[in-house]
């Protein structure tokens, strides 16, 4: 009888004894470019710093996220971005190399293959890191990957990512800002009118706790407390004397000006993005 073939599919883990060690500063700075991420992006990425020890721990120390743009089917990185960033960093602290990259969301998504592609370019054996910024139930999910190859005979078929050991250690101080970061459930930071707008909700409400007080300590339901009443008549006597049609005037025109920043900014935003687009198609082409 004739011996029957067989095919046999291989796993190449990239390596045998890898873990990672990831430091609370990078941590803050992927959840502060996620809370400044652009209104239409979904996530953030970026690059990831450190050092890799002898015994295999890739130890995580700095990160900066790089612009992309994402769709079905393919993701575009700012390659000259990611660039400039690292040799910026390099001068800062030259012991600090390209370890991996990073990705707020939970767990793997699509696109993880082209963008872990690219890093696997830049380094050999890219750690990802990922970040579940939305903290459900206050827990924060966060998970490193190692990309392994799956060969068919010498022919490499696909690459599937392996969860590795991940350490987090903190001192005290860095845990206490940790845990009340995950505490603060912030998708994404206020706008300068939408600061404006929570600040006059909240000076209105302290306004109407000062008058109940006083009212209060007029009608005898409260013991009136004479460091209070002073640092309310300062309060008050520091307040400018304005008209009620001069003081509409005034923040009238301090939102006009508001407005125009807000157009201005918009618009260089704008020409800055098109200007970048012309140049990779121009690189492109």
């Amino acid at each position: 009888m004739a011996a029957s073939k067989q095919t046999v599919l291989q796993f190449f883990p990239s390596t045998t004894s890898l873990s990672a060690r990831v430091h609370p500063v990078v941590l803050f700075n992927i959840c502060d470019c996620y809370v400044r991420r652009p209104d239409q992006a979904d996530r953030v990425i970026g690059t990831l710093l450190g050092s890799v020890s002898p015994d295999g721990t890739v130890e995580i120390k700095n990160s900066y996220a790089v612009p992309h743009n994402e769709s079905a089917d393919q993701v575009a990185l700012d390659i000259d971005y990611h660039h400039n960033m690292f040799m910026s960093h390099q001068k800062v602290n030259p012991k600090e190399v390209i370890v991996g990259w990073y990705s707020t969301g939970f767990g793997v998504s699509g696109g993880s293959t082209l963008i872990h592609e690219f890093y696997s370019r830049e380094v050999s054996n890219p750690v990802h890191l990922t970040v579940d910024t939305g903290f459900q139930n206050g827990e924060a999910s966060i998970k490193a990957y190692v990309s392994v190859n799956l060969s068919l005979g010498d022919r490499q078929l696909a690459a599937q990512f392996q969860e590795i050991p991940l350490d987090m250690r903190m001192i005290e101080a860095e845990r206490v800002g940790f845990d009340i970061l995950k505490m603060a459930m912030v998708d994404k930071l206020p706008n300068d009118l939408e600061g404006m707008e929570a600040s006059m909700e909240r000076l209105l409400a302290l306004i109407d706790d000062v008058y109940k007080y006083v009212d209060d300590v007029v009608e005898g339901r409260v013991t009136p407390d004479n460091n209070i009443g002073r640092f309310i008549a300062d309060t008050l006597s520091s307040v400018p004397k304005l008209s009620p049609a001069a003081f509409d005037k005034l923040f009238n025109d301090r939102i006009q000006d508001n407005l125009a920043l807000v157009y201005l900014s918009s618009l260089t935003r704008t020409q800055l993005s098109v200007a970048e687009k012309l140049n990779t198609a121009a690189q492109i082409l």
